[in-house]
């Protein structure tokens, strides 16, 4: 059987620590973020999935773009089929409308009801403003540094193929 190597922790040694310290709190950060979503999905009633879906439609709105089921469909990287049943979950719900595409008389646009801009404003609006004065209090000579640690964490984490990226150390093999 392999050992984790001693010293430091499993993938980096003891002169690692400020670099260390970074990263946990980058995971800190998504796992918070990840549970603020759960609990918003479920507040919504609505599955991660779904509340990534809604984000990205009222995003689309906000950039002034169509948001489309293939769009949809791309940006979750999940099946047309499995879209359709997503936004038929979402329209049945009221958060999402179909309308039909103002050039593509083949395609529909997707926009999100009212009641859904309501309800994301009231359960999320008070989160981000908080976000928002957290990100203030970053030292303005900081902030590119961060937001350049942040993009390449992001990079990085989006090179990693599916099955790197879902296993750790000591997993056996499926």
């Amino acid at each position: 059987m392999t050992q984790a190597p001693t010293g430091g922790s499993y993938w980096f040694g003891e002169s690692d620590a400020e670099a260390r310290s970074l990263l946990e709190a980058l995971r800190t950060f998504r796992r918070a973020d990840e549970a603020m979503r759960r609990r918003a999905g479920r507040d919504m009633k609505m599955n991660l999935t779904d509340l990534r879906a809604l984000q990205h439609v009222i995003a689309c709105e906000g950039r002034g773009e169509p948001a489309t089921p293939r769009g949809l469909a791309e940006y979750l990287t999940i099946s047309t089929a499995s879209t359709t049943k997503l936004l038929d979950r979402l329209v049945a719900s009221g958060h999402l409308e179909r309308r039909p595409h103002p050039s593509d008389r083949r395609s529909v646009v997707v926009i999100a009801s009212d009641a859904a801009h309501a309800e994301v404003r009231e359960r999320l609006a008070p989160v981000h403003a908080r976000m928002l004065e957290i990100a203030r209090a970053v030292p303005a000579r900081s902030r590119p540094a961060v937001r350049d640690f942040l993009l390449a964490m992001a990079t990085e984490a989006e090179r990693e193929s599916d099955h790197a990226a879902g296993t750790v150390a000591g997993d056996a093999p499926a």
